[in-house]
């Protein structure tokens, strides 16, 4: 086990922060070390909000469901894929072809790469001594999100993540994951092999989820998913992408 191994196996989310502000240099750092991440043929289609302003963490908070530690947090950063460096690109060089910005394909690419680059950036924090969680939750009101935060045409908001150094006071323990036989199958997909993994996954969740509530939650893993997929929710993505002229094609 080396050092970069030992701290990717023992990232945890944190929610709580300390009143230390994040030096300039050092979210300059962990945005660099973000942009170094793989890019699908070089396109680099994120970019990166770096929030600071009490007000606006405020709203954002309000539109991302009251999470407290996006108000609390030194920094908020809301990761976005966006295609519309690549438009401008197509429209000043080659302005009489039709270009593509709104194919499903080009969308994934810039989701992707906006999560490679966050990933990237999440090690480069921790290894600063920094915390971080990441928040779906900003897509609750992903029109409001961008209105806010005045994002163009082909630019949406992917997630948020918040920064800072980590209360001791409110540390959080481990989280299991599932076993590795379960996501890593050799040369061909096994349903039974990732059964087996789901199985004995759920028998460690119980146990997790029963500590770490003191047994007000008993659920297993699958019957949280269970939940998860019969629950509608934001289920005004698409008409919205949509809208920023995205995954139209």
């Amino acid at each position: 086990m080396n050092d970069t191994l030992s701290l990717l196996m023992n990232h945890r989310s944190v929610r709580k922060y300390t009143d230390q502000p994040v030096a300039r240099e050092h979210l300059e750092a962990i945005v660099a070390a973000g942009q170094m991440a793989s890019s699908s043929s070089n396109v680099q289609a994120y970019t990166v909000i770096a929030v600071t302003d009490p007000d606006l963490k405020n709203k954002l908070s309000a539109h991302a469901g009251n999470q407290a530690y996006i108000r609390e947090c030194p920094v908020f950063l809301v990761w976005c894929a966006d295609l519309s460096r690549l438009k401008k690109a197509a429209k000043t060089h080659t302005p009489d072809v039709p270009s593509y910005e709104g194919a499903a394909e080009n969308f994934i690419v810039a989701t992707v790469d906006a999560a490679l680059a966050s990933q990237n950036a999440a090690v480069a924090a921790e290894s600063l001594g920094l915390g971080i969680v990441y928040i779906g939750g900003i897509r609750n009101e992903i029109e409001q999100v961008s209105e806010t935060l005045g994002l163009p045409d082909y630019v949406y908001p992917v997630f948020g993540m918040c920064v800072g150094y980590p209360d001791p006071q409110h540390g959080a323990g481990l989280r299991p994951r599932l076993p590795l036989e379960a996501v890593l199958h050799m040369n061909g997909y096994s349903e039974e092999q990732s059964e087996r993994g789901v199985e004995a996954y759920d028998e460690t969740s119980v146990r997790y989820i029963t500590e770490r509530t003191g047994g007000q939650r008993t659920s297993s893993w699958s019957e949280q998913m269970a939940v998860k997929l019969t629950t509608p929710s934001r289920m005004q993505l698409r008409a919205f992408l949509e809208s920023k002229g995205l995954n139209k094609e």
